[in-house]
């Protein structure tokens, strides 16, 4: 289990549209040409990531020695135990966690659009 978090935030620079900073995901090869591939990826599949810095911070990697079945059940029980309702548990292959943790912050982008669209035009008619 690989725990951290990934803060989404603007760039101190304005970037042109779909040109994402990944920071922190450990893709292998030269960081601009492996991101120009990402990014190509995530687009032949419908996908495309503001032009944001996502920043990922891995805290720990613990190994579970047990069944997958096993680890999400504990996990789950862990996660409700605290009732902690700001993580999520996202699973995925090991060798491209780094895909399962971006899809993941894709579908909480979507979750919050109304409500941040709702809010920002509240913040406007003020």
């Amino acid at each position: 289990m690989r725990k951290g978090e990934v803060l989404v935030e603007k760039p101190t620079l304005l970037l042109p549209p779909g040109s994402p900073q990944l920071d922190g995901f450990d893709f292998r090869d030269a960081y601009q040409q492996q991101q120009d591939m990402i990014t190509n990826f995530f687009l032949v599949r419908g996908i495309e990531f503001p032009s944001l810095k996502y920043n990922n911070k891995t805290y720990s990697l613990d190994i579970f020695e047990d069944r997958l079945s096993k680890a999400i059940e504990q996990y789950t029980q862990d996660l409700q135990k605290e009732e902690n309702v700001t993580s999520g548990l996202v699973i995925g292959p090991e060798d491209c966690w780094q895909f399962s943790v971006l899809i993941f912050i894709c579908t909480q982008i979507v979750r919050s659009a109304d409500n941040d669209i709702k809010s920002f035009r509240n913040r406007w008619n003020r």
